[in-house]
Protein backbone atom coordinates (compact mmCIF):
# COMPACT_ATOMS: atom_id res chain seq x y z
CA UNK A 1 0.00 0.00 0.00
CA UNK A 2 1.34 3.39 -0.95
CA UNK A 3 -0.53 5.09 1.87
CA UNK A 4 -2.39 8.38 2.09
CA UNK A 5 -1.20 11.49 0.25
CA UNK A 6 1.14 13.84 2.10
CA UNK A 7 -0.32 17.20 3.22
CA UNK A 8 1.28 18.89 0.18
CA UNK A 9 -0.33 16.45 -2.24
CA UNK A 10 -3.63 16.52 -0.37
CA UNK A 11 -3.70 20.32 -0.78
CA UNK A 12 -3.45 19.87 -4.57
CA UNK A 13 -6.23 17.27 -4.52
CA UNK A 14 -8.45 19.49 -2.37
CA UNK A 15 -7.91 22.45 -4.71
CA UNK A 16 -8.87 20.30 -7.68
CA UNK A 17 -11.98 18.99 -5.96
CA UNK A 18 -13.02 22.53 -5.19
CA UNK A 19 -12.36 24.03 -8.63
CA UNK A 20 -12.85 21.27 -11.19
CA UNK A 21 -16.23 20.46 -12.64
CA UNK A 22 -17.34 17.14 -11.19
CA UNK A 23 -17.26 15.21 -14.48
CA UNK A 24 -13.97 13.52 -13.51
CA UNK A 25 -13.20 11.28 -10.54
CA UNK A 26 -9.38 11.14 -10.38
CA UNK A 27 -7.55 8.70 -8.12
CA UNK A 28 -6.09 10.38 -5.00
CA UNK A 29 -2.65 10.66 -6.59
CA UNK A 30 -0.80 13.77 -7.83
CA UNK A 31 1.46 12.65 -10.67
CA UNK A 32 4.56 14.79 -11.02
CA UNK A 33 7.01 13.34 -13.56
CA UNK A 34 7.61 10.35 -15.80
CA UNK A 35 10.33 8.49 -17.63
CA UNK A 36 9.76 5.65 -20.08
CA UNK A 37 6.91 3.50 -18.80
CA UNK A 38 7.23 4.75 -15.22
CA UNK A 39 5.62 7.78 -13.57
CA UNK A 40 6.14 9.26 -10.11
CA UNK A 41 3.82 11.19 -7.85
CA UNK A 42 4.68 14.26 -5.75
CA UNK A 43 5.25 11.99 -2.76
CA UNK A 44 7.95 10.01 -4.56
CA UNK A 45 5.91 6.88 -5.23
CA UNK A 46 6.62 5.05 -8.51
CA UNK A 47 4.02 3.53 -10.85
CA UNK A 48 4.22 1.37 -13.97
CA UNK A 49 2.00 3.06 -16.57
CA UNK A 50 -0.22 0.47 -18.25
CA UNK A 51 -2.61 3.17 -19.49
CA UNK A 52 -0.29 5.53 -21.36
CA UNK A 53 -2.73 8.38 -20.76
CA UNK A 54 -5.42 6.36 -22.61
CA UNK A 55 -3.15 5.38 -25.50
CA UNK A 56 -1.56 8.83 -25.77
CA UNK A 57 1.99 8.42 -24.41
CA UNK A 58 2.70 5.48 -26.70
CA UNK A 59 6.43 6.27 -26.90
CA UNK A 60 6.64 6.58 -23.13
CA UNK A 61 7.25 9.61 -20.97
CA UNK A 62 10.02 12.12 -21.74
CA UNK A 63 11.20 10.36 -24.87
CA UNK A 64 14.42 12.32 -25.57
CA UNK A 65 13.76 12.79 -29.29
CA UNK A 66 10.27 14.18 -28.62
CA UNK A 67 11.59 16.47 -25.91
CA UNK A 68 14.30 17.74 -28.26
CA UNK A 69 11.80 18.43 -31.05
CA UNK A 70 9.52 20.35 -28.67
CA UNK A 71 12.35 22.44 -27.21
CA UNK A 72 13.76 23.26 -30.63
CA UNK A 73 10.38 24.53 -31.88
CA UNK A 74 9.60 26.33 -28.61
CA UNK A 75 12.65 28.49 -29.24
CA UNK A 76 11.33 29.39 -32.71
CA UNK A 77 7.55 29.88 -32.90
CA UNK A 78 4.60 28.78 -30.75
CA UNK A 79 1.50 29.85 -32.63
CA UNK A 80 0.45 31.91 -35.65
CA UNK A 81 -2.95 30.41 -36.65
CA UNK A 82 -3.87 28.89 -40.00
CA UNK A 83 -3.69 32.28 -41.72
CA UNK A 84 -0.03 31.53 -42.42
CA UNK A 85 2.16 28.54 -43.28
CA UNK A 86 4.62 27.01 -40.84
CA UNK A 87 7.08 24.30 -41.81
CA UNK A 88 6.21 21.74 -39.09
CA UNK A 89 2.53 21.95 -39.97
CA UNK A 90 2.94 21.62 -43.71
CA UNK A 91 5.51 18.84 -43.39
CA UNK A 92 3.37 16.84 -40.96
CA UNK A 93 0.40 16.93 -43.32
CA UNK A 94 2.62 15.88 -46.22
CA UNK A 95 4.08 12.99 -44.23
CA UNK A 96 0.71 11.81 -42.91
CA UNK A 97 -0.71 11.74 -46.42
CA UNK A 98 2.34 9.86 -47.69
CA UNK A 99 1.91 7.23 -44.96
CA UNK A 100 -1.46 6.02 -46.23
CA UNK A 101 -4.29 6.48 -48.75
CA UNK A 102 -4.88 10.16 -48.02
CA UNK A 103 -4.45 13.15 -50.31
CA UNK A 104 -5.19 15.92 -47.80
CA UNK A 105 -5.14 16.39 -44.01
CA UNK A 106 -7.05 18.59 -41.56
CA UNK A 107 -5.37 19.19 -38.19
CA UNK A 108 -7.17 19.94 -34.94
CA UNK A 109 -6.69 19.32 -31.21
CA UNK A 110 -8.44 16.09 -30.22
CA UNK A 111 -10.11 12.91 -31.35
CA UNK A 112 -13.58 14.34 -30.91
CA UNK A 113 -12.65 17.27 -33.15
CA UNK A 114 -11.22 14.93 -35.76
CA UNK A 115 -14.39 12.84 -35.79
CA UNK A 116 -16.53 15.97 -35.88
CA UNK A 117 -14.56 17.05 -38.95
CA UNK A 118 -15.08 13.62 -40.53
CA UNK A 119 -18.83 13.84 -39.96
CA UNK A 120 -18.93 17.33 -41.47
CA UNK A 121 -16.83 16.24 -44.44
CA UNK A 122 -19.12 13.27 -45.10
CA UNK A 123 -22.19 15.50 -44.93
CA UNK A 124 -20.56 18.12 -47.14
CA UNK A 125 -19.69 15.47 -49.73
CA UNK A 126 -23.23 14.07 -49.61
CA UNK A 127 -24.79 17.52 -49.94
CA UNK A 128 -23.45 17.79 -53.48
CA UNK A 129 -25.46 14.79 -54.71
CA UNK A 130 -28.22 14.04 -52.18
CA UNK A 131 -31.06 15.80 -50.44
CA UNK A 132 -31.19 16.22 -46.68
CA UNK A 133 -33.08 12.94 -46.19
CA UNK A 134 -30.24 10.92 -47.71
CA UNK A 135 -27.27 11.84 -45.55
CA UNK A 136 -27.41 9.08 -42.94
CA UNK A 137 -24.24 7.99 -41.13
CA UNK A 138 -24.20 4.44 -39.75
CA UNK A 139 -22.13 3.65 -36.65
CA UNK A 140 -21.79 0.52 -34.52
CA UNK A 141 -22.97 -0.56 -31.09
CA UNK A 142 -20.11 -0.60 -28.61
CA UNK A 143 -18.21 2.09 -30.49
CA UNK A 144 -16.99 5.38 -29.08
CA UNK A 145 -16.40 8.49 -31.19
CA UNK A 146 -16.17 11.44 -28.78
CA UNK A 147 -17.93 13.82 -26.42
CA UNK A 148 -19.16 16.64 -28.66
CA UNK A 149 -22.89 16.63 -29.31
CA UNK A 150 -22.42 15.11 -32.78
CA UNK A 151 -19.77 12.57 -31.84
CA UNK A 152 -21.58 11.48 -28.68
CA UNK A 153 -24.62 10.85 -30.89
CA UNK A 154 -22.43 8.86 -33.27
CA UNK A 155 -21.43 6.81 -30.23
CA UNK A 156 -24.02 4.04 -30.12
CA UNK A 157 -24.01 3.70 -26.34
CA UNK A 158 -27.09 5.11 -24.55
CA UNK A 159 -25.18 5.75 -21.31
CA UNK A 160 -23.31 8.58 -23.06
CA UNK A 161 -26.54 10.11 -24.40
CA UNK A 162 -28.53 10.43 -21.18
CA UNK A 163 -29.23 14.01 -20.20
CA UNK A 164 -27.92 15.55 -23.42
CA UNK A 165 -31.08 15.21 -25.49
CA UNK A 166 -32.29 16.29 -27.97
CA UNK A 167 -29.57 14.64 -30.00
CA UNK A 168 -28.97 15.59 -33.64
CA UNK A 169 -30.53 13.37 -36.27
CA UNK A 170 -28.99 11.49 -39.14
CA UNK A 171 -27.31 8.63 -37.27
CA UNK A 172 -28.29 4.95 -37.42
CA UNK A 173 -26.82 2.19 -35.25
CA UNK A 174 -25.92 -1.35 -36.21
CA UNK A 175 -24.47 -4.41 -34.48
CA UNK A 176 -20.68 -4.61 -34.77
CA UNK A 177 -19.25 -7.51 -36.75
CA UNK A 178 -22.74 -8.47 -37.98
CA UNK A 179 -22.47 -8.67 -41.76
CA UNK A 180 -26.15 -9.38 -42.36
CA UNK A 181 -27.26 -6.50 -40.12
CA UNK A 182 -25.12 -3.88 -41.83
CA UNK A 183 -26.11 -5.13 -45.27
CA UNK A 184 -29.76 -4.77 -44.30
CA UNK A 185 -29.19 -1.33 -42.74
CA UNK A 186 -27.53 0.28 -45.75
CA UNK A 187 -29.64 1.94 -48.44
CA UNK A 188 -29.76 4.96 -50.71
CA UNK A 189 -30.07 7.04 -47.51
CA UNK A 190 -26.57 6.06 -46.39
CA UNK A 191 -23.86 8.65 -46.91
CA UNK A 192 -21.18 7.05 -44.72
CA UNK A 193 -20.30 4.19 -42.40
CA UNK A 194 -18.07 5.07 -39.44
CA UNK A 195 -16.20 2.25 -37.71
CA UNK A 196 -13.37 1.64 -35.27
CA UNK A 197 -11.21 -1.20 -36.60
CA UNK A 198 -10.77 -2.09 -32.92
CA UNK A 199 -13.35 -0.90 -30.42
CA UNK A 200 -11.47 0.34 -27.36
CA UNK A 201 -13.96 1.91 -24.95
CA UNK A 202 -16.42 -0.83 -25.85
CA UNK A 203 -14.19 -3.53 -24.35
CA UNK A 204 -11.40 -4.29 -26.87
CA UNK A 205 -13.36 -5.83 -29.74
CA UNK A 206 -11.44 -6.05 -33.03
CA UNK A 207 -13.27 -6.21 -36.34
CA UNK A 208 -13.55 -9.86 -37.27
CA UNK A 209 -11.56 -11.07 -40.30
CA UNK A 210 -13.32 -9.92 -43.45
CA UNK A 211 -15.68 -7.45 -41.76
CA UNK A 212 -13.88 -4.31 -42.93
CA UNK A 213 -13.70 -5.76 -46.45
CA UNK A 214 -17.45 -6.37 -46.24
CA UNK A 215 -18.02 -2.73 -45.24
CA UNK A 216 -15.82 -1.51 -48.09
CA UNK A 217 -17.82 -3.52 -50.64
CA UNK A 218 -21.14 -2.29 -49.25
CA UNK A 219 -19.95 1.33 -49.27
CA UNK A 220 -18.84 0.98 -52.87
CA UNK A 221 -22.17 -0.60 -53.80
CA UNK A 222 -24.18 2.23 -52.22
CA UNK A 223 -21.76 5.03 -53.15
CA UNK A 224 -21.14 5.72 -49.47
CA UNK A 225 -17.98 6.72 -47.63
CA UNK A 226 -16.08 4.46 -45.26
CA UNK A 227 -14.68 6.33 -42.24
CA UNK A 228 -12.07 4.61 -40.06
CA UNK A 229 -11.91 6.00 -36.52
CA UNK A 230 -8.36 5.20 -35.43
CA UNK A 231 -8.22 7.65 -32.54
CA UNK A 232 -7.27 4.93 -30.06
CA UNK A 233 -6.26 1.95 -32.18
CA UNK A 234 -4.09 3.80 -34.71
CA UNK A 235 -0.47 5.01 -34.60
CA UNK A 236 1.18 1.64 -34.02
CA UNK A 237 -1.02 0.43 -31.18
CA UNK A 238 -2.00 -2.80 -32.97
CA UNK A 239 1.44 -3.56 -34.40
CA UNK A 240 0.90 -1.75 -37.69
CA UNK A 241 0.95 2.00 -38.22
CA UNK A 242 -2.81 1.99 -38.85
CA UNK A 243 -5.20 -0.72 -37.70
CA UNK A 244 -7.08 -0.83 -41.02
CA UNK A 245 -3.85 -2.10 -42.58
CA UNK A 246 -4.51 -5.53 -41.08
CA UNK A 247 -7.27 -5.79 -43.69
CA UNK A 248 -7.27 -5.52 -47.45
CA UNK A 249 -9.06 -2.18 -47.68
CA UNK A 250 -8.53 1.56 -47.72
CA UNK A 251 -11.06 3.90 -46.10
CA UNK A 252 -12.16 7.20 -47.62
CA UNK A 253 -11.58 9.10 -44.38
CA UNK A 254 -9.48 8.28 -41.31
CA UNK A 255 -9.26 10.05 -37.97
CA UNK A 256 -6.26 10.11 -35.65
CA UNK A 257 -5.41 11.71 -32.31
CA UNK A 258 -4.10 10.41 -28.95
CA UNK A 259 -0.68 8.88 -29.76
CA UNK A 260 -0.03 11.17 -32.74
CA UNK A 261 1.23 13.95 -30.46
CA UNK A 262 3.19 11.72 -28.11
CA UNK A 263 1.46 13.44 -25.17
CA UNK A 264 0.69 16.83 -26.72
CA UNK A 265 -2.86 17.58 -27.94
CA UNK A 266 -3.46 16.98 -31.64
CA UNK A 267 -6.07 15.41 -33.88
CA UNK A 268 -6.05 14.75 -37.60
CA UNK A 269 -8.68 13.97 -40.21
CA UNK A 270 -7.20 12.39 -43.35
CA UNK A 271 -9.17 12.61 -46.59
CA UNK A 272 -8.82 10.26 -49.55
CA UNK A 273 -9.26 11.20 -53.22
CA UNK A 274 -13.05 10.88 -53.19
CA UNK A 275 -13.49 13.67 -50.64
CA UNK A 276 -10.20 15.58 -50.62
CA UNK A 277 -11.65 18.58 -52.47
CA UNK A 278 -14.94 18.96 -50.60
CA UNK A 279 -14.03 21.50 -47.93
CA UNK A 280 -13.35 24.97 -49.32
CA UNK A 281 -11.97 28.06 -47.49
CA UNK A 282 -14.26 29.01 -44.61
CA UNK A 283 -16.13 25.69 -44.48
CA UNK A 284 -14.33 24.38 -41.39
CA UNK A 285 -11.51 25.42 -39.07
CA UNK A 286 -9.67 25.11 -35.76
CA UNK A 287 -7.82 28.01 -34.15
CA UNK A 288 -5.13 25.90 -32.53
CA UNK A 289 -5.15 23.13 -35.13
CA UNK A 290 -1.72 22.63 -36.66
CA UNK A 291 0.15 24.29 -33.81
CA UNK A 292 3.83 24.24 -34.87
CA UNK A 293 5.17 22.95 -31.53
CA UNK A 294 2.78 20.01 -31.48
CA UNK A 295 3.35 19.31 -35.18
CA UNK A 296 7.12 19.29 -34.71
CA UNK A 297 6.71 16.58 -32.08
CA UNK A 298 4.10 14.67 -34.10
CA UNK A 299 6.51 14.45 -37.06
CA UNK A 300 9.00 12.60 -34.85
CA UNK A 301 6.25 10.34 -33.48
CA UNK A 302 5.10 9.45 -36.99
CA UNK A 303 8.64 8.64 -38.06
CA UNK A 304 9.24 6.35 -35.09
CA UNK A 305 5.90 4.58 -35.50
CA UNK A 306 6.99 3.49 -38.97
CA UNK A 307 9.90 1.50 -37.54
CA UNK A 308 9.25 -2.15 -38.50
CA UNK A 309 11.26 -3.44 -35.55
CA UNK A 310 9.06 -1.49 -33.12
CA UNK A 311 5.89 -2.78 -34.77
CA UNK A 312 7.16 -6.37 -34.59
CA UNK A 313 7.99 -5.89 -30.92
CA UNK A 314 4.45 -4.66 -30.27
CA UNK A 315 3.13 -7.93 -31.68
CA UNK A 316 5.63 -9.97 -29.65
CA UNK A 317 4.78 -8.18 -26.41
CA UNK A 318 1.07 -8.59 -27.13
CA UNK A 319 1.47 -12.36 -27.29
CA UNK A 320 3.48 -12.29 -24.05
CA UNK A 321 0.85 -10.27 -22.18
CA UNK A 322 -2.05 -12.39 -23.44
CA UNK A 323 -0.28 -15.66 -22.60
CA UNK A 324 0.47 -14.54 -19.07
CA UNK A 325 -3.05 -13.20 -18.50
CA UNK A 326 -4.65 -16.41 -19.74
CA UNK A 327 -2.44 -18.56 -17.52
CA UNK A 328 -3.18 -16.39 -14.50
CA UNK A 329 -6.90 -16.39 -15.28
CA UNK A 330 -7.18 -20.12 -15.91
CA UNK A 331 -5.65 -20.92 -12.55
CA UNK A 332 -8.35 -18.85 -10.83
CA UNK A 333 -11.27 -19.22 -13.26
CA UNK A 334 -11.11 -15.44 -13.52
CA UNK A 335 -11.70 -14.35 -17.12
CA UNK A 336 -14.53 -14.90 -19.54
CA UNK A 337 -12.21 -13.78 -22.34
CA UNK A 338 -8.89 -12.09 -23.01
CA UNK A 339 -8.92 -10.00 -26.20
CA UNK A 340 -6.05 -8.15 -27.79
CA UNK A 341 -4.96 -6.31 -30.89
CA UNK A 342 -1.30 -5.51 -30.38
CA UNK A 343 -0.84 -3.68 -27.09
CA UNK A 344 -4.53 -2.88 -26.86
CA UNK A 345 -5.52 -5.63 -24.41
CA UNK A 346 -8.72 -6.32 -22.50
CA UNK A 347 -9.32 -8.96 -19.83
CA UNK A 348 -13.06 -9.56 -19.36
CA UNK A 349 -13.95 -10.75 -15.87
CA UNK A 350 -16.41 -13.63 -15.51
CA UNK A 351 -19.14 -13.94 -12.90
CA UNK A 352 -19.03 -13.53 -9.92
CA UNK A 353 -16.22 -11.00 -10.54
CA UNK A 354 -17.86 -9.20 -13.47
CA UNK A 355 -18.33 -5.92 -11.58
CA UNK A 356 -14.80 -5.77 -10.20
CA UNK A 357 -12.90 -3.99 -12.99
CA UNK A 358 -13.04 -0.67 -11.15
CA UNK A 359 -11.78 -2.33 -7.97
CA UNK A 360 -8.82 -3.75 -9.91
CA UNK A 361 -7.99 -0.28 -11.22
CA UNK A 362 -8.12 1.16 -7.68
CA UNK A 363 -6.03 -1.68 -6.30
CA UNK A 364 -3.55 -1.01 -9.08
CA UNK A 365 -2.86 2.46 -7.72
CA UNK A 366 -2.12 0.95 -4.30
CA UNK A 367 0.20 -1.57 -5.96
CA UNK A 368 2.06 0.99 -8.06
CA UNK A 369 0.26 0.36 -11.34
CA UNK A 370 -1.84 2.61 -13.59
CA UNK A 371 -4.35 0.51 -15.52
CA UNK A 372 -7.69 1.26 -17.21
CA UNK A 373 -11.16 -0.23 -17.48
CA UNK A 374 -13.74 -0.52 -20.24
CA UNK A 375 -17.09 -0.77 -18.53
CA UNK A 376 -17.55 -2.64 -15.26
CA UNK A 377 -16.13 -5.98 -16.38
CA UNK A 378 -13.09 -5.33 -18.62
CA UNK A 379 -9.64 -4.40 -17.33
CA UNK A 380 -7.90 -2.56 -20.16
CA UNK A 381 -4.13 -2.38 -20.74
CA UNK A 382 -2.41 0.07 -23.12
CA UNK A 383 1.23 0.24 -22.03
CA UNK A 384 3.71 2.36 -23.96
CA UNK A 385 4.83 0.58 -27.11
CA UNK A 386 8.42 1.21 -26.03
CA UNK A 387 8.03 -0.53 -22.66
CA UNK A 388 11.09 -2.55 -21.67
CA UNK A 389 10.98 -6.24 -20.75
CA UNK A 390 11.75 -5.33 -17.14
CA UNK A 391 8.98 -2.73 -16.99
CA UNK A 392 6.50 -5.11 -18.60
CA UNK A 393 7.30 -7.97 -16.23
CA UNK A 394 7.20 -5.64 -13.24
CA UNK A 395 3.84 -4.25 -14.39
CA UNK A 396 2.36 -7.72 -14.88
CA UNK A 397 3.46 -8.69 -11.36
CA UNK A 398 1.70 -5.62 -10.01
CA UNK A 399 -1.38 -6.31 -12.14
CA UNK A 400 -1.71 -9.85 -10.80
CA UNK A 401 -1.30 -8.52 -7.25
CA UNK A 402 -4.05 -5.98 -7.99
CA UNK A 403 -6.41 -8.71 -9.20
CA UNK A 404 -5.73 -10.69 -6.02
CA UNK A 405 -6.37 -7.64 -3.84
CA UNK A 406 -9.58 -6.57 -5.61
CA UNK A 407 -11.12 -10.03 -5.83
CA UNK A 408 -10.38 -10.85 -2.20
CA UNK A 409 -12.64 -8.03 -1.02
Amino acid sequence: MYGSPTPESQAVIDAGKQAFLQNYAPAPVVLDRGEGARVYDKDGNEYIDFGAGISVSSLGHQHPDLVAAAIDQLHKLWHVSNLYWTEPTAKLCEELAASCFAERVFLCNSGAEANEAAIKLARKWASATRDAEHREIITFEGGFHGRTIATVTATAQPKYHEGFEPLPGGFTYCRFNDRAAIEAAMSERTAAVMVEPVQGEGGIHPAEPGFLEHLRKLCDRHDALLIADEIQCGMGRTGKLYAYQWSDIEPDIMTLAKALGGGLPIGAMLAGPKVAGCLQPGSHGSTFGGNPVVCAVARVVLQKMQDRALMQRVQTLSERVVTRLKKFGEERQLFADVRASGLLVGAQLRAPFADKAGAVMSAGVDNGLLVLVAGSDVVRMLPPLTISDEELNDGMDRLEASFETALAD
